[in-house]
């Protein structure tokens, strides 16, 4: 298929993380036409007219705000951002009552004003919103999915590439799951270039052990918490990772990626969005089939799952 021209994106929310993937997306020229939302009229006109001033440096996209929703129509894709942020010490299971009444009304007039966008869903629990979403809007679970664990797997490799003493983008390991708590590493089939991830030497020794391994997954697991705390939250990196999603999409790439997808029938599991390697095209995000898993990790897929269809089970019960 040929590049969608004329790629018009929205992103809901004018907060740390929408203003931060509106930056992003200028930067890299990702979109022609970039529109912040936000029902707060004066911050989501200031933000992005602070972005607007920046128009010499950047590529040929232009930037507008608005709180009127007919402003989103005609999108290609929607980044959605908007809801309650996650505080220190909260986990981000916690947002979902606040954030999935939130959802219910938003997202039907978002897919009304744009029937044929993809929709790609950051605010958290990522998985859950999106497992509520589709279930209201009745959409293709392809075309609304979330950005799940494609920043996790940016910071995975980020650590062991700094270890290895290589470029990030010769460390080939994905984390699956949750984005969240029960997230965890594809171990089994990790590599640095074409060599297993244990195998891997630097000035003769090996540099990884099991036992590194369960406390890389550790780390990239409570890596937010860590930014949160300090900082109070997480916002350049899932700008980023949600425009490399939309990147995706717009330009058809067919990219592999770990996004969070409602799975039918995969490896036991139905009707549960979480994060698995998928096809990413102007189509939406498709799972891989044929992913060998270890008997760990096959046991971690599933005590994910559970831990989502409970939380999702919760939220429509008071909803």
């Amino acid at each position: 298929m040929p590049l969608i021209e004329s790629q018009k994106v929205t992103i809901v929310g004018a907060g740390a993380v929408g203003s931060a993937t509106a930056y992003a997306m200028l930067i890299r020229g990702a979109a022609r036409d970039v529109v912040l939302y936000d029902i707060n009229a004066a911050r989501v006109k200031a933000e992005a007219l602070d972005l607007a001033h920046g128009a010499l440096f950047t590529g040929t996209g232009s930037v507008v705000g608005s709180s009127d929703i007919a402003a989103t129509a005609g999108s290609h894709v929607i980044i959605v951002t908007a809801g309650a942020a996650q505080q220190p010490g909260q986990t981000r299971l916690e947002l979902v009552g606040t954030n999935a009444r939130i959802f219910a009304t938003m997202i039907p007039q978002l897919i009304d004003a744009s029937p044929d966008a993809v929709v790609i869903v950051v605010t958290n629990p990522c998985d859950v919103l999106t497992m509520l979403a589709v279930e209201q809007t009745g959409a293709d679970p392809s075309r609304i999915f979330a950005s799940g664990c494609v920043l996790d797997t940016s910071r995975l490799r980020w650590v062991l590439a700094e270890r290895a003493g290589v470029a990030s983008k010769s460390v080939h390991a994905l984390i699956a799951g949750e984005h969240g708590d029960t997230e965890f590493p594809l171990w089994s089939t990790a590599t640095i270039g074409p060599v297993p991830l244990l195998e891997w030497m630097r000035d003769g020794e090996r540099v990884f052990t099991r036992d590194d391994l369960d406390g890389i997954a550790h780390d990239v697991r409570t890596a937010a918490y860590s930014i949160i705390d300090g900082k109070g939250a997480t916002n350049y990196a899932i700008g980023l990772a949600a425009t490399r999603i939309a990147e995706a999409v717009l330009r058809d790439e067919n990219a592999i990626l770990p996004v969070s997808t409602v799975l039918t029938d995969y490896s036991g599991i139905n009707g549960v969005a979480m994060s698995v390697p998928c096809v990413v095209n102007r189509s939406g995000a498709r799972p891989v089939r044929g992913l060998h898993l270890s008997e760990r990790e096959l046991a971690q897929l599933h005590a994910s799952a559970d831990t989502l269809t409970r939380t999702a089970d919760a939220a429509r019960t008071s909803a």
